[in-house]
């Protein structure tokens, strides 16, 4: 009898054992997709801040350099 309980005692331990390991495999799942919807969110995260600084350096820069032109054109043009 005492051989039976053991074995029973056993199987119920394995049971526990299979039943945590596929909640942590579960788990596991869950912690990997998260990370990859993460990163995929900081990708596109620095696609659009790269797209932003594009944006504002071209506001600030080409009429910077139209004005410059202007300026530069005005002088020769007035230049004896």
């Amino acid at each position: 009898m005492t051989e039976d309980v053991y074995r029973a005692d056993q199987r119920g331990v394995e049971q526990r054992i299979t039943y945590l390991e596929t909640g942590f495999g579960a788990l596991r799942a869950e912690v990997d997709q998260s990370l990859e919807r993460t990163e995929q969110q900081r990708r596109e995260d620095q696609t659009q801040a790269m797209a932003t600084r594009r944006l504002v350096f071209s506001s600030f820069v080409s009429p910077v350099l139209l004005m410059a032109l202007q300026l530069w054109l005005a002088s020769r043009g007035t230049a004896p």
